[in-house]
């Protein structure tokens, strides 16, 4: 029996491309994003008139005594992960009595200070507590002060080597990032808040307001401070310019101090417009355990609502002339989990390659609009509802030929879901089968007696197998229809890569320099294309993925500085060689 109460202690199992190296060679765990954990429903009931769903977004995550700690909006608890695979969600509300809000937590601020793990959730008016740990695997936590008075939306506190320690907020598409020295002990203020940055559209082309940057509703918005150091400089980091559009994106500028000044790098840092789960903004940039960098942030649906979102997980560093990126190359496919030191510059890409996008799709029922092709058109703004949540529910995915299977990613949408906020005894059940013929079936995954809540669940087979036709049987639901926004089989078709993309053009005019048009000659047997773009034809470390088209407006360039572009064609047996580079100033 569901209960609509906080939960125990849940277990989850949840820009250069792969090239066979030594390192990929071994055995490794994958991921897949946006990643496989429980997310809370919305706990805000005019936030569900559109029906009730599952959100969380402005996720932190922070390296303490060698686990990972994620913490997110309004989930009325947090996660911890010894491998950034498996994730322990313990349920904590860390708001008292008096707080009569919903939103719990909201855009969360997360620091390591000393030995201890330190709290604080957006606010301006309430005077949230500042909460501490030295044992948040069991839910140990104590107020370090009562009340935060300077309180701040969308808060970032930031500690120096020097043990100094710093506070940024901001949420507004007028008003800048602030920041502010804050003391240690007793968490006042040392200063007045200073100005850090604001948002400058009409040079960043990336930081216009609107799904297409069309500025005609509003101007952008700026929020989400995040502050690194590395190499004796300061990176300031905020999300722009709306966190329910494709582009949403963590912008960076740089500074010799930790309030600046500041200068922008002219490109979004973490950038992810297209694939089946856009969006990479409002996030947080952290050290695994061999200090390599990673960044967590935002993807985004927004169907049901503007804040209907998830999380997605990049690796991320610095280049050589300490430039910062996030490499979102593939980034919503099979990615190696980290296991050592290594250069994100190469991407962590499996190679395994999308092998039913736009492929035959047969169903054991349908609601409504809710078709078959949804589960396949790598958008998981759209989905397939079956008429029930009835086991016995299936859909079955036709690959085209008998290709090799190394995982499948089960994406399941909300349709006439009945929860608010975080609930017990929520679960998914489920069969995987496969079959080269269609007629003689053999499981591949059996999840029947499975008791744990796996909305995006990601499954890595412990070896390939040879497949055409992939079906997935209901068992249980947890609420509402048997309701699929993705269902995503990876491996290798086995047939020929694609050709080379010929003649690409950028065309850029002096109307308005931020903006580009971008055309190619379609690839016969290619069913999306990368383009890579960047300020230096050494550093192209933005990817856009493009679906079944053959043009692309890039609206996101600094009006000031020359561009460089390539493309790659991508179809389910591997990816093209890129085109030569082109200069567009």
């Amino acid at each position: 029996m569901i209960k609509y109460t906080l939960p125990v202690i849940t277990l989850l199992t949840g820009f250069l491309l792969f090239t066979g190296s030594a390192q990929a060679q071994k055995k490794q765990l994958t991921y897949c994003n946006p990643i496989n954990v429980d997310y809370g429903y919305t706990p805000i009931p005019n936030f569900a008139t559109a029906g009730k769903h599952r959100a969380t977004a402005d996720p932190v995550i922070v390296t303490y005594k060698g686990d990972y700690y994620l913490f997110g909006t309004n989930q009325w608890g947090y996660w911890w992960s010894s491998d950034m695979y498996n994730w322990h969600f313990v349920a904590r509300h860390f708001l008292r009595p008096e707080h009569k809000v919903y939103d719990d937590l909201c855009a969360p601020a997360v620091w390591v200070q000393g030995d201890t793990l330190l709290v604080f959730g957006s606010t301006y008016s309430d005077n949230f507590p500042i909460w501490m740990s030295t044992n948040p695997k069991a839910n140990e936590w104590k107020e370090a002060i009562h009340k935060f008075e300077p309180g701040g939306w969308d808060p970032a506190f930031f500690r120096d080597d020097d043990g100094k320690l710093y506070m940024y907020n901001g949420s507004s598409n007028v008003f800048p990032i602030y920041g502010a020295e804050v003391d240690p002990t007793t968490f006042h203020l040392k200063g007045y808040r200073k100005e850090m940055y604001l948002l400058q559209s009409w040079k960043y082309g990336w930081q216009r307001f609107g799904e297409n940057y069309d500025d005609i509703f509003l101007d952008g918005f700026m929020e989400g401070a995040w502050m690194t150091k590395h190499n004796g400089k300061y990176y300031l980091q905020y999300g722009a310019p709306g966190t329910e559009f494709s582009g949403y994106a963590d912008g960076v500028v740089v500074g010799e101090g930790p309030l600046g000044p500041f200068k922008p790098q002219p490109m979004p840092m973490s950038y992810k417009p297209g694939g089946f789960a856009p969006g990479a903004g409002h996030g947080a940039t952290y050290q695994d355990k061999w200090n390599n960098y990673w960044h967590v942030s935002t993807m985004v649906i927004s169907v049901k609502n503007n804040f209907e979102r998830r999380i997605g997980i990049w690796p991320a560093g610095f280049d050589k002339d300490d430039v910062m990126y996030c490499n979102t190359v593939f980034g919503d496919y099979p990615h190696y989990l980290p296991d050592g030191k290594a250069n994100h510059l190469k991407s962590r890409f499996t190679g395994w390659m999308l092998l039913n996008f736009n492929k035959p799709v047969t169903v054991s029922s349908t609601l409504g609009a809710y078709t078959a092709n949804n589960a396949v058109d790598e958008d998981i703004k759209t989905y397939w509802s079956a008429a029930t949540a009835n086991a016995g529910e299936w859909i079955q995915t036709d690959l085209g030929n008998v290709s090799t299977v190394n995982a499948v990613q089960l994406n399941y949408a909300d349709q006439d879901a009945e929860f608010l906020g975080k609930s017990e005894g929520v679960y998914h059940q489920y069969k995987l089968l496969y079959s080269t013929d269609g007629k003689n079936w053999k499981t591949l995954v059996d999840k029947s007696n499975n008791k744990t809540d796996v909305p995006h669940d990601y499954v890595e087979l412990s070896s390939p197998v040879k497949a055409r036709y992939i079906k997935l049987v209901n068992q249980h639901m947890p609420t509402g229809k048997f309701a699929i926004s993705g269902l995503r089989v990876f491996g290798n078709g086995g047939g020929a890569k694609p050709s080379t993309v010929k003649n690409f053009i950028v065309l850029r005019t002096e109307k308005d320099k931020r903006s580009a048009w971008l055309k190619w000659e379609p690839v016969n047997n290619a069913y999306a294309y990368n383009i890579y773009m960047g300020t230096d034809p050494d550093k192209l470390y933005n990817c856009i993925m493009v679906h079944n088209a053959n043009q692309y407006f890039v609206k996101t360039m600094d009006k000031d500085l020359p561009y460089y572009f390539r493309i790659e064609a991508i179809n389910e047996n591997g990816v093209s060689q890129q085109t030569d580079i082109i200069k567009s100033e």
